[in-house]
């Protein structure tokens, strides 16, 4: 069974040609030549750097960027670093596969795009988002880097925000729509790579990243704002931790533990209302809370795919199936 890592390796040795090596590896996938999972690697793997060398360059990255920002260079003739940067990525991200050295690398090209552009945060905002958003798309279409996709995503949604002219913190229901739709988006990456063995799966991560805050902060802020009848009598905290349920059992169905993140906030908020309407006399309800919230969180990313198996394990055998994570892989216990 050949991995994708052997693959790179390969090319590094100059066995294998850069260009050769996403057609072998769906190659390999498609017949039935998958990369055997083994006890303690986590389907939700996502590969930020291989070795210490790759901290080590983009460290030199962005110490170039800020030496580029100490030089006497402005407007126009920060397209030189821009176009160099561009070069380096050519062949770190291109023909190497850097991860991490080509996050630093589209770092440090949107931020001199922008110094280029000279453009006005106020009145050109529209077209610095439009621009960035772009820059990093075409920066996804040409080295399927999945982190590119996240500042092109989070450009989007400011964009449509932007287009609309509401205040969101006034009508957050449209967070939730944002939301959804990009939740939607990750989860067609999700389907195509349900063995999370392509950029496609990391792709979705970083969607889910984007799409899971905006979905949580529009239903929560929505709720506080608006008047209910089917509410009223209910403790809002309450209602909270039903929300954190249901959607851990979202993030869960669909193993992706990033999606839980940003309801952690709320928990805490609910839990200690609750013990302090309840214990009012209890000191340091706060701590406890803490304590157990941090034990849930590392029991529950610990025992994941337990966790999984349990509860959505009659699913293995349904059409459903076809479109999630398999249910055999373990976890890191």
């Amino acid at each position: 069974m050949i991995s994708k890592q052997t693959l790179q390796d390969a090319v590094e040795l100059k066995l294998l040609q850069p260009d050769q090596l996403e057609p072998l590896f769906t190659f390999l996938n498609n017949t039935g030549h998958q990369p055997i999972k083994t006890k303690g690697e986590s389907n939700e793997s996502i590969r930020f750097v291989r070795s210490f060398g790759d901290v080590f360059i983009s460290l030199g990255i962005f110490l170039l960027a800020y030496a580029v920002t100490l030089t006497s260079i402005s407007n126009v003739q920060y397209f030189i670093p821009v176009l160099f940067f561009i070069a380096i990525a050519e062949w770190l991200v291109r023909i190497r596969q850097l991860i991490l050295p080509g996050i630093a690398l589209l770092l440090s090209i949107l931020f001199f795009s922008y110094q280029a552009l000279s453009l006005d945060y106020k009145s050109d905002s529209f077209y610095g988002i439009a621009i960035f958003s772009a820059i990093s798309l075409l920066f996804y279409l040409r080295y399927r880097m999945p982190f590119s996709i996240f500042p092109f995503t989070l450009g989007m949604v400011a964009l449509v925000i932007n287009q609309l002219g509401v205040d969101v913190f006034q009508q957050p229901i449209i967070l939730t729509v944002i939301g959804l739709i990009v939740f939607a988006v990750a989860m067609s990456f999700d389907v195509r790579d349900t063995k999370r063995q392509s950029h496609l799966s990391e792709t979705a991560f970083w969607l889910h990243l984007i799409a899971s805050p905006l979905m949580v902060h529009g239903i929560m802020v929505s709720l506080l704002l608006t008047d209910l009848e089917w509410l009223r009598g209910i403790p809002f905290e309450i209602f909270i931790l039903f929300f954190f349920s249901v959607f851990f059992l979202l993030a869960l169905l669909v193993d992706r533990r990033a999606m839980i993140i940003s309801t952690q906030l709320y928990v805490l908020y609910a839990i200690t209302q609750l013990l302090q309407n309840q214990l009012s006399n209890t000191e340091n309800i706060l701590t406890i809370v803490l304590f157990a919230l941090a034990l849930f969180v590392i029991i529950s990313g610990t025992y994941w795919y337990k966790f999984r198996n349990l509860i959505f394990g009659f699913l293995s055998t349904s059409t459903i199936s076809h479109y999630l994570p398999s249910f055999a892989l373990t976890d890191h216990s």
